[in-house]
């Protein structure tokens, strides 16, 4: 692969269905090759904190958010190089010892809530897209993730998105908005959106094979 990829930026609020979205445009490829970014695996490794101290993490503020490394690895990709992604633990609040081996491919999505909050992050896609759901969906599907797949219990859950998830959305995530290309209505389930965004991403394709040619 010789031609530069087409970087594209997903954001939205936690249960917004942001890899929704993404993986409704990675089945409209089937013969192109994509690559998802999750922002959730560049979370800051805090092995040098006690555990204590790890369970008072805010998750959903920018300054959790392993943005430095994120970029490199970003433009390594870009520049037909791969790159070991991080992986983290949430069970234990810290990045996991284990890492993904990713390869380079002609459409990387950079899948986060807050992946269009930094500048820098934002400069390197050619498309920002914010999905954009009812807060009330969303955090009932936050409910649902955080018990069934992080062992949270209900009340936590509860209580963490009245006194953080909401007001780091107010905050952070929603005034991202603006920077958007296009905003999808309520995720994967705006299916003329997901194809309208599938169109775009095939013609930013062909120009660029185009190009080269």
């Amino acid at each position: 692969m010789k031609d530069k990829p087409v970087v594209i930026g997903v954001a939205g609020g936690t249960g917004s269905g942001k890899t929704s979205v993404t993986r409704s445009i990675i089945q409209r490829f089937a013969d192109k090759t994509i690559l998802m970014v999750e922002q959730d695996y560049y979370y800051k490794d805090q092995s040098h904190l006690p555990y204590e101290e790890r369970l008072q993490t805010n998750y959903d503020h920018p300054l959790a958010f392993d943005n430095d490394l994120l970029i490199e690895h970003l433009k390594q990709l870009i520049d037909q190089k791969s790159v070991e992604k991080p992986t983290y633990d949430y069970k234990i609040h810290t990045r996991s010892e284990e890492t993904i081996h990713v390869e380079p491919k002609e459409v990387i999505i950079v899948e986060g809530i807050l992946v269009l909050e930094d500048e820098r992050l934002r400069d390197l896609m050619d498309i920002k897209v914010f999905v954009d759901t009812d807060a009330d969906v969303r955090i009932i599907r936050r409910m649902m993730r955080d018990i069934n797949e992080r062992g949270r219990t209900l009340d936590s859950v509860i209580e963490q998105y009245i006194n953080v998830v909401r007001p780091m959305h107010l905050q952070f995530v929603e005034p991202t908005k603006r920077y958007a290309d296009l905003i999808i209505p309520e995720g994967g389930q705006n299916h003329v959106a997901i194809d309208l965004m599938a169109t775009k991403i095939q013609t930013v394709l062909n120009e660029t094979q185009d190009h080269f040619n």
